[in-house]
């Protein structure tokens, strides 16, 4: 369809190329930076948004937050502005496809592609709350992933924008992935793009969302107001850690959730080294319904989600079946209105003397006598309570004063000085296990170990704990040491046989560094291509450890020897000597300045070959011999020019000074002599 951005240029800076996706708050379009000449994602608000002056305030500062993030797996933010009533925000353009794409062309994922997918969704999120951001619309439909296997994670600060410049009566974001404190209207802090985080993973690992309904509120109000189930009800032999990570992730209360991205990062790279093979390549069953595209939404929120849903129908719990009861039926159903010890007694109907049915009316009559029978019987007592014995009444009061007496006595030294008490959490951090386990025994604490990597502590200490030293909590709650296992390593890819540039690409996608590069001749492989690394391939290293790399600069270049006037079998002899190969003509030629044997041109003459390239050499058969022919009796100029024309050099030897001009005697005369010879003439 036809759009009226696309082909033209916004702020004289941007050409619209085409529309790539259309949301709930804005179109985002592929366009060229004709300054920086290269593609952006142009993200353009749609006209309602646009107009608002406090939004785009609140954008603009947002942008300028979002921005100052630099991080691998974060969308990076560019630009920012408005254009005649076009507001607009720049981004890095991602070629790929988004983690919404994955899910609805694979349905539910194994363990491992879930957890790799997600961890560099939380690695990202962990940075952006680092730096006091806040996401608020995390969905797979804001995970992008490029061609060439990156992952990111974008629309940072949008969301907020848009809530906080509207009125407290909306709600900005995408209704499946919404934590319960925005639903109702609480602040919103890093664990609430967790909770977000947590449906999403159940979506990977199930295809489904937790919730669905037939409008946005009913959605919303589930997430309020019920727990998110564990996603192996859906998959059958799910580990238990996995149904842990994501219920962990989804608590209702944010108090029980992880305090950030970093929190949450540790834990899930803890579960995916602990985890069988088995366990991580779990094939879900036959594929479920993978989940449909999610907008981004502003959604009318209420401080009385129930009211809300009144006008919605609700499900009705069972009524007592009219018909007739099994006299073997264990129990009967319970009317909804009925205290759950009333009892209904099943009795067998005997349908032979069945009267007539009842008329519409006389049917009311006697649902309405019934009902009054009903409540006077509920109305008289079965049976009178008499007052009791005072005496006896005063001293159960007094056990019982004995009794709460003893129990404040035993609540208040439980939590005063028993295993209720408050005590502060010691700092373990560097420490071997045995010394953090007796600080927090001493401190009156149980501890538990886990093992995860960590690039610098060494292994077998402690990195730290969960809660973080200096926190102060009740005695008798756990505490997690975290017990290095040290760095994390992976194998370093084959870099030898390709180019330097695709060596380049290999170490960015293992995510390791780029060390020294030497460049050295090699005859055998051609010039920029990688002869050998170090460390060498498949090698354990740790991420950004850098690699050298010996790189060919081709066939060492060899000067070609000038062999001209050399004696043939000298001439071979140097050429060889530098290298190269000598390729002697069978032909021979005649050369006035060459003595016969010796080499009279070479091809190349100057310049540089490769070793073992050709030196072609033409070898000389001395001066050609020509007959000198009488010019006795002659005039000398006409001797001299006939000689000079032969290829002689003619000498004049003037007697009497030459006076009649005519040749008298010639040496040498009639014989043959070599080409460019002298010949005598003598002159009278």
């Amino acid at each position: 369809m036809s759009d009226r951005l696309v082909g033209t240029l916004v702020d004289n800076r941007y050409a619209v190329r085409s529309k790539l996706a259309r949301g709930g708050m804005s179109t985002v379009y592929l366009a060229t930076d004709l300054r920086l000449e290269r593609d952006v994602a142009l993200k353009v608000l749609h006209p309602h948004l646009a107009t608002d002056e406090t939004f785009l305030g609140k954008l603009g500062q947002e942008a300028k937050a979002a921005a100052k993030l630099s991080h691998p797996h974060v969308v990076g933010v560019l630009d920012q502005g408005n254009d005649g009533g076009t507001a607009y925000l720049v981004m890095e353009f991602i070629k790929g496809h988004t983690l919404r794409d994955v899910i609805r062309s694979k349905g539910a994922l194994p363990p491992r592609l879930a957890l790799a997918l997600i961890d560099p969704v939380v690695e990202g999120l962990g940075e952006a709350h680092a730096a006091g951001l806040i996401h608020r619309d995390v969905k797979p439909e804001n995970v992008l992933i490029a061609d060439d296997g990156r992952i990111k994670i974008g629309d940072f600060g949008l969301a907020r924008a848009v809530t906080t410049s509207t009125s407290t009566g909306t709600l900005i974001g995408t209704v499946g992935y919404l934590s319960p404190e925005l639903v109702l209207g609480k602040p919103a802090d890093a664990r609430s793009d967790i909770y977000s985080v947590g449906i999403m993973l159940y979506e990977m690992l199930t295809g489904q969302q937790p919730y669905d309904g037939e409008v946005p509120i009913q959605v919303a109000y589930k997430h309020a107001h019920e727990t998110v189930g564990p996603p192996s009800a859906l998959v059958p032999g799910l580990a238990a850690e996995m149904d842990e990570l994501v219920q962990w992730c989804t608590a209702s209360d944010p108090e029980n959730r992880p305090v950030d991205g970093h929190a949450l990062l540790q834990e899930l790279r803890h579960i995916r080294t602990n985890l069988t093979n088995a366990e991580l390549d779990l094939r879900p069953p036959a594929a479920v319904p993978a989940g449909q595209q999610n907008a981004t939404e502003i959604i009318a929120r209420t401080n009385n989600p129930t009211a809300a849903l009144s006008a919605f129908p609700r499900p009705q719990p069972p009524q007592p079946s009219r018909e007739p009861h099994s006299p073997y039926a264990p129990h009967a159903l319970y009317p909804p209105d009925d205290p759950p010890d009333t009892q209904y007694i099943p009795y067998a109907q005997d349908n032979r003397n069945q009267p007539a049915p009842l008329s519409k009316r006389a049917q009311r009559k006697h649902d309405r006598d019934d009902e009054k029978a009903r409540s006077r019987a509920a109305a008289t007592p079965v049976r009178s309570l008499r007052e009791g014995n005072p005496r006896r009444r005063g001293v159960l009061w007094a056990v019982v004063l004995i009794i709460i007496a003893l129990l404040a006595t035993g609540a208040g030294w439980f939590f005063g000085m028993g295993p209720g008490s408050a005590a502060t959490i010691p700092v373990v951090a560097n420490k071997s296990v045995a010394q953090a386990q007796q600080l927090l025994s001493d401190a009156g604490f149980q501890s538990r170990t886990n093992d995860v990597f960590d690039d610098d502590v060494p292994s077998g200490l402690v990195v730290g704990s969960e809660p973080a030293a200096g926190t102060e909590i009740r005695k008798f709650q756990p505490v997690a040491l975290f017990v290095s296992k040290g760095p994390q390593l992976f194998e370093l890819p084959t870099l030898t046989g390709g180019t330097l540039e695709e060596a380049k690409n290999a170490l960015n996608q293992a995510e390791m560094a780029l060390g020294k590069v030497t460049e050295q001749f090699d005859d055998a492989v051609a010039a920029g291509v990688v002869l050998a690394q170090d460390p060498a391939s498949g090698t354990p290293t740790r991420h950004g450890t850098p690699v050298n790399l010996l790189v060919s600069k081709g066939p060492q270049p060899i000067p070609v020897p000038s062999v001209v006037g050399m004696e043939e079998d000298d001439a071979v002899d140097a050429i060889e000597a530098a290298g190269l190969k000598a390729d002697v003509l069978k032909d021979e030629v005649n050369d006035p300045k060459v003595p016969r044997g010796s080499v009279a041109a070479q091809s190349p003459a100057t310049g540089n070959l490769t070793k073992g390239g050709t030196v072609t050499l033409t070898i000389s058969d001395g001066p050609k011999l020509v007959n000198v022919p009488s010019f006795i009796g002659k005039q000398a100029a006409e001797a001299r020019k006939g000689l000079e024309a032969l290829g002689f050099k003619v000498e004049v030897n003037n007697v009497l000074g030459g006076f009649f001009g005519t040749v008298r005697d010639q040496d040498p005369v009639d014989e043959e002599v070599p080409e460019g010879s002298v010949i005598t003439i003598t002159v009278v």
